[in-house]
């Protein structure tokens, strides 16, 4: 009986994806080419000294990240030191809602901080382009939270990645973590770390022979999420118009407010709530929000409308925090496996991030989404609009009321209507929420997913090949909207076939 719905799977694997792209060949006239928008070369922030690769201590790199080895995929991770002086910033005029600002440098600080970096082995591989991630430290550690997500996508299409210490939280406990092997890290503080991130990316581009071992890139990317976009928000608005260091910024989950252009011991310069991308920005930037950003981290204040430079991807059924950040992302090794145990958790959610180590525990079951399909097809869009200078199609947004609080307009399974639609949403198995639920630490921020019964689910799909067939169509109607990557829609329909959904 596997073996048949295998087959069917397949069948449909084909089917589908032909139809995709047949849609995507037919809806390409959408996307509009900006001459302008092809990679630059006339970035100018001060190139930092580059030494490494880092050694010793317990011999390894500490990093949250994926836990597996990136031989096994053809990828190495080398780890270096950058040190230099770095400039903070003080406003020219007031700092306005719209993200049109004049910043000017307000102090300098030396600084010594690190970047980790995962590259092709085989130079051949390499794609051209540098996705530079501003690690995340809302854990009191750098989490490689971004490439997690992605790093299916990165490793099977080419890319180099540079996970960047931008901050002191990040700096300091790395340091706390091994201090022989990180002996020389020095943070400034905070302030400081908008100058930081600019560097490491001249540094991508200057020192490429020693960052990345030779290869040489043509496009280099920003990428932050959550607090981390937080700050590259402010970044984008501030820093990027004077540097011109990034081709493209990606901003994932950011909330309504971001971060100050400059903090204690420096002068305190916070920034408006609402921050809106400043539309004059001669580089794309791609903003992508789950249902938590926008309600519950008040997205919804800063939202604004495509435009030339901008686009915003709002994702139905997400959260900020997913079964797949972890604990499935960290382990998937791109074989299909990964893909069927994310499956599973929509049937089968825990209530805490990581059943294996439990540091904190939910009320109910977290967010089984497939917020990280969508991220992944974000880059892909991101690094095509910056190297080809063609834009995506604007996306749908997510249908919200105009009541005080605003909330979700659901359909009938209790999923948002609205907004970019993935298999969960469209061909559902569970009601996916991203609002948050009671618990310790971080449950507000994970969401909830409330599998449907049995009975429920004979309703909805009386055979497991009608399952299927829904399934199967609606990935592929998101492939073809560009927000499913083909490989990921074959390894969605596959992981659907491996299950028992449907009779």
């Amino acid at each position: 009986m596997i073996t048949q719905f295998v087959r069917t799977a397949r069948c449909l694997v084909k089917t589908s994806l032909t139809a995709a792209l047949a849609l995507l060949i037919s809806t390409s006239t959408a996307e509009v080419a900006h001459a302008d928008a092809v990679p630059r070369s006339n970035s100018s922030a001060a190139s930092p000294t580059v030494t490494g690769p880092v050694t010793g201590g317990t011999g390894a790199v500490q990093l949250q990240g994926t836990a597996f080895d990136l031989s096994r995929l053809g990828y190495e991770q080398s780890e270096y030191f950058l040190s230099g002086t770095a400039d903070s910033y003080q406003p020219v005029s007031p700092l306005t809602a719209d993200g049109k600002w004049t910043v000017e440098p307000a102090s300098t600080a030396a600084y010594t901080t690190r970047i980790v970096v995962n590259r092709p082995e085989d130079p051949r591989r390499f794609n051209g382009t540098v996705v530079v991630e501003w690690l995340n430290v809302s854990g009191g550690t750098d989490a490689a939270v971004a490439w997690v997500q992605t790093h299916n996508e990165l490793i099977r299409e080419g890319y180099a990645w540079v996970g960047v210490s931008a901050q002191a939280v990040g700096a300091n406990a790395t340091k706390a973590a091994d201090p022989e092997r990180y002996a020389a890290l020095s943070h400034p503080g905070d302030s400081y770390s908008y100058d930081i991130f600019s560097q490491a990316g001249q540094a991508v581009r200057d020192s490429a022979p020693t960052v990345l071992g030779g290869l040489r890139p043509r496009t280099v990317l920003g990428f932050g999420e959550s607090q981390s976009a937080f700050r590259l928000t402010t970044y984008a608005d501030a820093v990027q118009p004077i540097v011109n260091v990034y081709d493209g910024i990606l901003l994932e989950s950011r909330a309504g407010f971001s971060a100050a252009l400059s903090q204690a011991p420096q002068a305190d310069v916070p920034v408006p709530d609402g921050l809106l991308v400043r539309t004059d920005l001669r580089i794309p930037v791609l903003t992508f929000e789950t249902e938590t950003d926008l309600l519950t981290l008040g997205y919804l204040a800063a939202r604004q409308p495509d435009s030339e430079h901008f686009r915003l991807w709002e994702v139905a059924g997400t959260a900020h925090g997913d079964t797949y950040i972890t604990p499935v992302g960290p382990k998937d090794t791109g074989d299909g496996q990964g893909d069927i145990q994310a499956f599973d958790t929509l049937l089968h959610p825990p209530t805490t991030p990581n059943p294996d180590y439990p540091v904190f525990t939910c009320s109910t079951p977290i967010n089984a989404g497939q917020a990280h399909y969508v991220l992944e097809a974000a880059v892909h869009a991101l690094n095509r609009w910056a190297t080809t200078g063609v834009a995506p199609a604007p996306a749908p947004r997510l249908e919200v009321t105009s009541d005080s609080p605003p909330s979700f307009v659901l359909d009938a399974n209790g999923n948002v209507k609205g907004g970019i639609r993935t298999p969960s949403v469209d061909a559902p198995v569970a009601t996916l929420s991203g609002l948050g639920q009671e618990g310790s630490q971080f449950c507000f921020l994970f969401g909830t997913t409330v599998p449907f019964d049995a009975v429920k689910l004979a309703a909805l799909y009386p055979t497991h090949p009608q399952f299927l067939s829904r399934w199967a169509t609606a990935t592929a109607r998101a492939t073809a909207a560009g927000h499913i990557r083909p490989a990921d829609a074959a390894a969605l329909i596959a992981a659907a076939a491996a299950s028992t959904v449907g009779g």
